[in-house]
């Protein structure tokens, strides 16, 4: 998996770009923090009734009274401060969720923006690795996290201005131990950091084992080949467990140092103030409610801690997610010209072409060729041709590394790629359908398309009659990448498909090889239909899809070595006859 290291922007600056992200919440946080300093004044009061119910207790006039009244008080309190918290829970961490919303939606459409050759370099494990456990690290931290921090900062800062008003001598002898905690937790917490980005790059790779397993269970199914990828899964689990426990480790070393701080204070505090008290210098109440005032902020030292070692590991994370965010795309979607009429004219001059992760291999090779509008082009040839890679230039997947395609004229990189690719139409040997109803995937050629429409693409792909045997009909879910239907029921949705997109240009790629004889008559009788008026590229093997091309191109090793109609070529000595021949044995 290629590491995105490069540019990377410094922990605290992720944060603050998560902050950032949080300002359309600025209400709901600000009223959130208004509750949360009612419920942390309130906690601050608690240690002075203590003071009072003691002092009250054992000093002159009439203690029954003062006890009773200060109860009252505390029962006051303790309401304020439940609704306060109920309150501050609420509004945080809804505030919360709605951030981490945006940014997954944020970071899937950014995703969607990448160049082909960006998902050619990554597994698709990674990416919703990084959209779904990533992101959810990072809701703690713009949500409960940082309500929580408030909160003992709060109570951290509260809690020693009661100390120094209740002692100033024994609150230096306290806040002598905090130095070298904050040393110690700045340098500690960069590695905790490290090992928390770490240990999501070692989850991201389990997920992409997942992905891809649980993508081909039919493969695995029949290699019966659950053992294996069970362990390979496990593999990359446990070097996951392996970093989790380093972290770990780290975590509560650095968690042990803070406590032991903080409680040795208390220790010493109270050791001291002993002695205060039987020196009539304080009374017993007011060394009881520093007690508990040390402890707060020992308690509250400590769990901030804790959630400075949180907020290191959702550095990690944002890490991994604002790196993505800030890649700009190779081949952006929008710009460029979007003529107002196509005539489906294409000319490739001296197009040379190696895929971005495959430089060393040359896959097109000095290629010309010029189609007029409404020809019928068929490119022939053996596997890894170059056929198929033609076809990818033409949707402008990829750019050429040497010559130019024009389109009527223009450079491809002149045109919007969104305009051009809407002017294309696609019909693959194994189309892709999506898991929802037969009219929403043939709607994909079309958004807003009407039931009407939909049908009518769908009789003209020859595919309304055995959409309508379904009990659903139209309604009916095809399964995962369309499981629940046919090879020829998912070829003739994705005509269906193209038909609705109504394209000047059509590429045909190997739609008809997998099929049986009654599948491919009726498929080939719906791509006739679209085919006609229609610039269309044929990449074929089957001699009933190449016979009525106006041209066949025979490819090899990435040039063109024969062009001409398919009697004239098969008459002749050369590639295309031998393939002829070799399909003509196989019969």
């Amino acid at each position: 998996m290629q590491s995105l290291d490069k540019g990377r922007r410094p922990g605290p600056a992720h944060l603050r770009r998560l902050v950032h992200l949080a300002r359309p919440e600025l209400g709901r946080l600000a009223l959130g923090t208004l509750f949360l300093g009612v419920g942390s004044a309130v906690s601050l009061l608690f240690p002075q009734a203590i003071r009072v119910f003691i002092d009250g207790a054992l000093g002159p006039g009439g203690p029954a009274e003062v006890v009773d009244r200060t109860a009252l008080w505390l029962v006051g309190l303790i309401l304020v401060q439940a609704v306060a918290v109920a309150l501050r829970y609420v509004l945080f961490a809804t505030a919360g969720e709605r951030v981490v919303a945006r940014l997954r939606a944020d970071l899937f459409a950014h995703l969607l923006q990448q160049e082909m050759a960006f998902f050619d370099r990554r597994r698709t494990g990674e990416l919703t690795s990084r959209l779904a456990s990533d992101t959810t690290v990072l809701q703690g931290a713009v949500s409960t996290h940082v309500s929580a921090a408030l909160r003992l900062v709060a109570s951290v800062v509260g809690g020693l201005g009661f100390l120094v008003y209740t002692s100033p001598r024994l609150t230096l002898l306290m806040l002598s131990v905090i130095p070298p905690v904050l040393a110690f937790a700045t340098i500690h917490g960069r590695r905790i950091r490290r090992l928390s980005r770490a240990v999501q790059d070692a989850l991201a790779r389990a997920s992409e084992v997942a992905e891809e397993v649980l993508s081909g269970i039919r493969t695995v199914r029949a290699f019966a080949a659950e053992a294996q990828e069970g362990g390979r899964y496990a593999g990359r689990v446990e070097a996951s467990l392996a970093l989790a426990r380093e972290r770990i480790r780290a975590t509560g070393g650095f968690t042990a140092a803070v406590t032991l701080a903080g409680y040795g204070a208390a220790a010493l505090v109270l050791w001291y103030g002993g002695r205060l008290v039987l020196a009539g210098s304080i009374t017993l109440g007011a060394l009881t409610s520093f007690l508990v005032y040390t402890l707060l902020v020992a308690v509250s030292l400590g769990g901030l801690g804790d959630l400075w070692a949180e907020l290191m590991k959702a550095t990690g994370a944002a890490e991994r997610v604002f790196d993505l965010l800030d890649r700009a795309p190779a081949m952006p979607l929008s710009g460029g010209v979007e003529p107002p009429a196509v005539q489906g004219a294409l000319e490739l001059e001296r197009v040379t072409f190696s895929y971005p992760a495959r430089r060393d291999a040359q896959v097109i090779r000095g290629i010309d060729l010029s189609v007029r509008p409404g020809e019928v082009i068929a490119l022939v040839g053996s596997s890894g041709a170059g056929k198929s890679t033609i076809a990818s230039l033409l949707l402008r997947l990829y750019d050429p590394d040497e010559g130019r395609i024009l389109l009527d004229g223009r450079d491809l990189r002149a045109l919007s790629p969104t305009w051009l690719r809407r002017q294309i139409g696609i019909v693959a040997q194994e189309p892709l359908l999506f898991a929802t109803t037969l009219a929403d995937n043939i709607r994909y050629g079309r958004e807003g398309a009407s039931d009407e429409e939909v049908e009518a693409a769908a009789r003209a792909a020859n595919a309304h009659d055995f959409i309508l045997g379904f009990p659903e009909g139209y309604r009916t879910l095809v399964g995962e990448r369309g499981v629940q239907l046919s090879g020829g029921q998912k070829q003739r949705v994705a005509i269906a498909r193209a038909v609705l997109k109504d394209p000047r240009l059509l590429v045909l790629d190997e739609a008809t090889s997998a099929l049986d004889a009654e599948s491919e008559h009726l498929v080939k009788g719906a791509l006739d239909r679209l085919m006609k008026g229609r610039t269309t590229l044929i990449i074929a093997h089957r001699l009933s899809t190449v016979m009525g091309a106006d041209r066949v191109l025979v490819m090899d090793h990435g040039r063109i070595v024969q062009s001409g109609a398919h009697a004239a070529l098969a008459a002749e000595d050369g590639l295309y006859r031998r393939l002829v021949e070799r399909q003509l044995v196989g019969v």
